[in-house]
């Protein structure tokens, strides 16, 4: 169970979960990235579906991240599983992506699935792009 943080204001916040630790061939999803995954599934009508995570050519920075629900994986996919969800990623995309951690943030001016990845050696003031 998270403890509670006082915050500005003496206002409570949560605590910080424990960082997901991955191994360099894997992706990790946090507990955040799973209840979202989830939720839009539902709302989607993709119920058991897998939420496939992959990289494209694009944006200021080189690289961009992709999200979209997929029927089935394909031939040379890996599964990954985390806390009742699964994410698909692509031979080329992982080679990119090992060690990543999916999360998902919402503030004040944006929301939605980050990756934590230790390839990444800048991204775009946007966050939108990256390179590695």
């Amino acid at each position: 169970m998270a403890t509670q943080l006082t915050g500005i204001g003496g206002k409570k916040k949560p605590a910080e979960a424990a960082p997901v630790v991955v191994a360099k061939d894997q992706v990790g999803i946090t507990e955040r990235a799973a209840k979202k995954i989830a939720q839009l599934a539902e709302r989607e009508g993709r119920q058991g579906q897998l939420l496939r995570v992959g990289i494209q050519g694009g944006g200021c920075s080189g690289l961009s991240y992709t999200f979209a629900f997929a029927d089935k994986a394909e031939a040379r996919d890996r599964i990954f599983d985390g806390y009742g969800q699964r994410i698909v990623v692509d031979a080329k995309s992982l080679l990119y992506l090992g060690g990543s951690v999916l999360d998902w943030t919402e503030s004040l001016m944006k929301s939605g699935f980050v990756l934590k990845n230790p390839h990444e050696v800048k991204s775009c003031s946007c966050g939108e792009s990256f390179s590695v």
